[in-house]
């Protein structure tokens, strides 16, 4: 079976956020305006604002006023919003160091199965939530193959091996082996081969708007 072109490039680069305010202004109104082929002096005519005013605005040489960008959305038929897109607040990132994941109750701890999420990053630009988690199976632990929630799982061995569940299939898993998998069909450890285990469980998911 023929493997399907993947749309991202992981080691894509995009561009700097931009430190200055009125130079990302003037970026984006620049490509909105090139997007749709409009000249500055069609601009000008327009919106009523000066070939040479819009210049400095493009080059980041003046601070506009909220009512110049407002007719400029207008005249370029985009939300006043999109001028600041260069200028967004940064991107969070969590560290957790070893050990210092934060201990959960899920719904597999009655079956003794421990969970340390390993860190959390609430509403964001990206629109999707990422849970990641340590899973350790221990000698109390049981079987628990009717997991069954919302979004993407992967998983990631590193210890032990266990008889994984998703669906109606049995998956072998090792060190180094992963699972990705629709969460919504039931899913869990089928049989604890060797303990202890330990895996890495992502679970993402869309959040709500």
């Amino acid at each position: 079976m023929a493997a399907t072109p993947l749309s991202q490039d992981p080691h894509r680069v995009r561009e700097t956020r931009e430190k200055v305010l009125e130079v990302a202004i003037g970026r984006e109104v620049r490509a909105h305006r090139r997007k749709q082929n409009i000249t500055v002096a069609d601009l000008s005519e327009t919106t009523g604002l000066s070939i040479g005013m819009l210049s400095k605005i493009e080059n980041g040489n003046t601070s506009p006023s909220l009512t110049t960008l407002q007719t400029l959305a207008n005249a370029l038929s985009v939300p006043i919003t999109s001028f600041f897109r260069g200028f967004e607040e940064g991107r969070s990132a969590v560290h957790t160091k070893a050990g210092e994941g934060v201990e959960l109750e899920r719904e597999g701890t009655r079956a003794n199965h421990q969970y340390n999420l390993l860190g959390h990053i609430g509403s964001n630009a990206s629109g999707v939530i990422v849970e990641p988690y340590m899973i350790t199976l221990s000698e109390k632990s049981d079987v628990f193959p009717a997991f069954q929630h919302g979004g993407i799982e992967t998983i990631y061995m590193l210890e032990g091996e266990v008889n994984y569940r998703h669906g109606d299939q049995i998956y072998p898993l090792k060190p180094g082996d992963t699972l990705f998998f629709d969460a919504d069909a039931p899913h869990g450890p089928e049989e604890l081969v060797k303990l202890p285990s330990r895996y890495l469980s992502i679970i993402s998911y869309p959040q709500k708007t």
